[in-house]
Parts: structure tokens; sequence; C-alpha cells
């Protein structure tokens, strides 16, 4: 049975008798019209009533982020405790920054399933993006930089989910009420500082629901159709499915990445992400074009680097680099930080690391959690 976990979009179940896969990376059920369709968006279930999203009011403007001037990798403490930290991570290993906030609630599918939901963070070119457990979404940067960015309507059986686009002027949000038969999800963007732009693009009620996974530049938005429930876990159980490729003005699909035959094996880039079968990958564009493909020994996470000339495949308790053969051994990445720099999570006792692709070195990192994302972020 396949077990593939892709860390970048951790799947936080607490009080659920399992935790789920998770999958970073979208199939019947929750889906957005289709590139080439002027109808309104399929459902996948019979109830189309839709609560109202009204986000409150967003702070006055923040500054303009500094440039980067290198690139580094997001960590994430567990989402067990009642607050969690952010960790930005150079490629040396060192900690440059980190916030902590409280950790948002729980959610449930009426206490029958357990809810399945992302991180409650987003990357844009120069900062991270994190929520609280009111709907506060906050960034910190690496030279220092931090502040309140916006809210996002949350609730004891609501989460909003987001994606702040690279040049941090838009965001992009989707709110997933959930009960017995799944969630109710509704998408809106707005204008990151003071909501303005408001749009409210999709709603749709069924056994899926969506996630935003990121924006591939500024002009296409990439969403992740999930199963919105899950009871007991188990392998295949939480993984995204295929990803969306939707105009963030009229939420029309554009592509559709990765199928049924072809499940999405790691995290995503802007380059595009891997997917799999049983005996062969296949790295594919954000058009859903395959650009190449090799074998492997079964199912395994396969991360793409951010050119998109190096896949990071994780067969046990090593990564190998499938082009170059180089093994980071006793290293499970989850991630890359750059092109020759891949971020490996961990909590208590196992260690994260960063792993030098080129010579095979790794570093501890200071820090304890599981990868949620890098900087520079974009698809």
């Amino acid at each position: 049975m396949r077990m593939v976990s892709l860390p970048l979009m951790v799947v936080t179940m607490r009080r659920a008798s399992a935790l789920g896969v998770l999958a970073v990376v979208l199939g019947t059920g929750c889906g957005l019209p289709g590139g080439v369709s002027t109808g309104s968006p399929a459902a996948s279930s019979s109830r189309t009533s839709t609560p109202a999203v009204s986000p409150a009011p967003a702070p006055t403007q923040s500054p303009s982020p500094a440039p980067l001037t290198s690139a580094y990798g997001v960590l994430m403490s567990a989402l067990s405790a009642p607050n969690y930290t952010v960790y930005l991570v150079g490629v040396d290993g060192r900690v440059v920054a980190s916030a902590q906030a409280s950790t948002p609630g729980a959610v449930t599918c009426a206490n029958a399933a357990a809810a399945l939901v992302p991180p409650p963070v987003s990357t844009s070119s120069a900062r991270v993006y994190y929520m609280d457990a009111v709907g506060v979404v906050r960034y910190i940067a690496p030279n220092g930089d931090a502040g309140r960015a916006t809210t996002v309507p949350i609730g004891p059986a609501r989460r909003a989910m987001f994606a702040v686009s690279p040049d941090d002027q838009r965001i992009a949000v989707i709110v997933a009420d959930f009960d017995a038969s799944g969630a109710t999800t509704s998408l809106y963007v707005e204008d990151l500082n003071g909501g303005g732009h408001h749009k409210q693009l999709y709603t749709q009620t069924g056994a899926y629901t969506l996630w935003p996974t990121g924006w591939h530049g500024t002009d296409n938005l990439v969403l992740a159709k999930v199963p919105s429930c899950t009871q007991g876990g188990g392998p295949g159980c939480c993984s995204p499915q295929e990803f969306h490729v939707v105009d963030p003005a009229t939420a029309v699909r554009r592509f559709t990445v990765g199928d049924p035959t072809c499940k999405l094996a790691g995290a995503p880039s802007p380059a595009g992400v891997v997917c799999e079968t049983d005996a062969q990958a296949n790295v594919l564009s954000w058009t859903g074009t395959t650009l190449r493909s090799f074998s492997i020994q079964g199912p395994t996470p396969a991360h793409l680097s951010p050119n998109g000339s190096l896949v990071a495949i994780v067969p046990s308790s090593d990564t190998v680099i499938q082009e170059t053969s180089r093994t980071l051994g006793g290293m499970q990445a989850c991630a890359w930080i750059d092109d020759n720099h891949v971020l490996a999570g961990g909590e208590s006792p196992a260690q994260p690391r960063v792993g030098d692709v080129t010579t095979g070195n790794a570093v501890a990192i200071a820090a304890q959690g599981t990868c949620a994302g890098r900087l520079p972020g974009g698809l």
C-alpha cells in the first residue's frame, strides 16, 4: 500500500485516532470549473447551502518586504501543543528568525471523523506568514521584520487556509465549514493589506475540499484537492489527489496536475511536481506536461528542486539525488531550500538537518519541527 509522506502540507488531526499522510502536494469530488468550461463548478453533494464568509477587517498596509539575499528553509513545530513555533533556517543550518503563535484548535467532521487541514503557514518571495488560534495572520522575515498582515475566518467547525502571493499583494483564502457530510468549501481572493478588491470566487459542498497550496507567479493560483475528513487514517487516506491551477480572478481551472493513475509524490516547486506509479516517477510541469521519467522501486517521497534539474527521493531512511546518485545518509529530506540544499525535519529525538547535495555533507539545526516551506516562496 502507498505510504508517501509529503512534508509541505503536514496534516494535523489532534483528537483523531490517527495522523493522516501529508501531501503538498488534488478524481472526482470537489473541483473547479475546467479551463474550457463556462458552466458552474461541478457539485459533489446534494447539499447546496453555503454559509456566509465575512472576514474581519484587515490592518493598515505593512511596509514592503526587503528583498532576499539568500534562500531559507521553513520549519514548524508540532501543532499538538498550545503554541507552535515557525523557524527560518539558512543553508548553513543556522536559525535566523523565529516566531510563536497560539495553535489553531482542532476541527472535526461533527465529531464523527477528523477534518483534514494543512499547516497554518504560507510563504511569499520574502516573508513567512502564519496564523494563530483566532485567525490573525502575521509574518516574519529573515532580517527580523515582523508584523500583522490580516485576519481570516475561523471557528469551532470552521478553518481558513491561505496562500499569500509571491509579491505580498494578495491572499487566497479557502474557508472550510466541516460537518458529518464533509465540508462546505468557499474560496475568496483579496488584497493582503486592507482586504480591498475582495472577490468571492467559488463554493461547493461535499466529501472533498481544497487547500490553497501556493501561487505560480502572480497570475496562477494552485489548489490541492483533498478529502475533507478521515476516519482512522491509514495509507492514502489523507493525501491531496490533484493540483488545480486556476485563474485567481475567476477560479476557472486552467490545468490539472496529477491524476489517479499517477499519484502526487512530493513537495511541489516552481518547476512543477513529481507523480508516481508503482514503477515509474514522472516530473510534471504546471501545465501537467510530463518533462521526464525515471524508474523507481515502489512509491517513495520525491521532491523536485526549485529549478527542476534534480529530484530528491527518500526510499528509506536516506535521501538519494536521482540524477547524481548522491546519497545523504540517515537524512529524510522533506523540502528543498535552494538548488543545492535540502531540508529534513524532525521532532525529538530526531534532529532536523540541512544537507548539501553536492558534497553529501549535512549540518544539524538547533530547532525541532517539520518542513513548512521555503523562502523565496511561490510555485
